[in-house]
């Protein structure tokens, strides 16, 4: 029997931001965000929560290696870092005079969106 796909959350984070993790082995770090699973929710930092990755020779005569490659965290395990006060912050979504939906920090109360 098949399991029923689930409609993605609407995520606060988006790829190019800057979180910092909350929990964990990384607590306090902050990187960029490079990928955004929303059926899991999920995102993928850069450069936090590291897992080794072991590559098989692709010639004859060359050696496998190992490499460190990010893995994914909850999207509960990070909070996003306001461009703006450059703390980390919750984010609200306001609609713009257009009708637009925005993310407004709710420490500063500036539109995160409108920097990119």
């Amino acid at each position: 029997m098949r399991k029923k796909l689930e409609k993605p959350l609407r995520m606060k984070i988006r790829t190019g931001d800057t979180v910092m993790v909350l929990s964990g082995k990384d607590r306090g770090k902050r990187g960029r965000v490079i990928r955004v699973m929303p059926r899991e929710n999920r995102v993928v930092v850069e450069g936090i929560n590291l897992a080794w990755k072991h590559q098989k020779p692709r010639l004859a005569g060359q050696k496998g290696t190992k490499i460190q490659i990010p893995a994914p965290l909850f999207a509960s395990k990070v909070m996003l870092v306001c461009p703006h006060c450059d703390k980390p912050t919750r984010v609200a979504r306001v609609r713009g005079e257009e009708g637009r939906l925005f993310r407004v920090c709710k420490r500063c109360n500036e539109m995160i969106d409108a920097t990119k």
